[in-house]
């Protein structure tokens, strides 16, 4: 029974293979061109299709994140930064330890860097397969607040739970009011053992205290982030972005 290519379109789109439908025309006039046989037409119309299923994956879980921006990890000036060796940011970009639940800590002044690597790794950690979200404190202190009255919350925080890995940036920016700090503690206690996480700071875990300002909370907080954790401290005073500021300000050439 002879079909139209419409009808071959509609009966892959009925399949849910929407993606090979539109590309069945061109596909089909590849394969006559180059004279392929059954057997490499239906490979080539397979691969297609996981190949653009994945694509979309990707680009669900890069929205679903929710970075600040679209930094790569390529894009990293580690010249500029002598805390971390090329040897080391290949190890982080392997994600071994992802697989074994261990947790990074990026500390820093601001503009060295911390958020962009934060960011360049859960991007690169999506393209691997791995489920990522990224929130800075202050969001995630109001996600956390209203995640039992608004519905938008709710799928926030259930993003973050279900997540492989977590960005929390930003950590200890503001203080924390006892009913903040114990949901967090609460956060920190789900995530424990079922993902990793990323938290970006410009101040120590020595110095949390202070800003959680319950001593027993601090130390239960610490306890699960730093029990499989790599601590990674920038210590350049000089920023990357006060470095490669633009100025205003043209430079002046001196006429005789």
């Amino acid at each position: 029974m002879k079909q139209s290519l419409e009808q071959l379109q509609q009966q892959l789109r009925t399949l849910r293979l929407s993606e090979t439908a539109n590309y069945l025309p061109s596909l089909i006039q590849q394969a006559e061109s180059e004279d392929w046989t059954y057997q490499a037409f239906l490979y080539q119309l397979a691969a297609y299709e996981q190949k653009r299923r994945d694509e979309k994956q990707i680009e669900k879980r890069l929205k679903w994140a929710t970075f600040p921006f679209y930094k790569t990890i390529d894009g990293f000036q580690l010249d500029e930064q002598q805390s971390l060796s090329k040897k080391q940011l290949n190890q982080l970009t392997e994600f071994t330890w992802l697989d074994q639940l261990y947790n990074l800590i990026i500390l820093g002044p601001p503009g060295v860097g911390k958020t962009h690597l934060a960011t360049g790794l859960g991007i690169e950690a999506i393209h691997q397969g791995y489920k990522v979200s990224f929130i800075s404190m202050g969001q995630l202190i109001h996600t956390l607040k209203t995640e039992e009255v608004t519905r938008k919350s709710q799928t926030r925080m259930k993003r973050i739970r279900d997540a492989n890995l977590v960005i929390i940036d930003d950590l200890m920016f503001m203080a924390m009011d006892t009913r903040e700090a114990n949901l967090f503690f609460h956060l920190i206690n789900d995530l424990y053992d079922k993902a990793s996480v990323i938290l970006t700071s410009n101040k120590g875990p020595n110095e949390w205290g202070e800003l959680l300002g319950d001593p027993g909370i601090t130390t239960a907080i610490l306890d699960r982030l730093l029990h499989r954790a790599e601590v990674i401290h920038f210590r350049d005073d000089d920023s990357y972005r006060m470095r490669h500021r633009s100025s205003i300000f043209m430079e002046k050439s001196v006429q005789n």
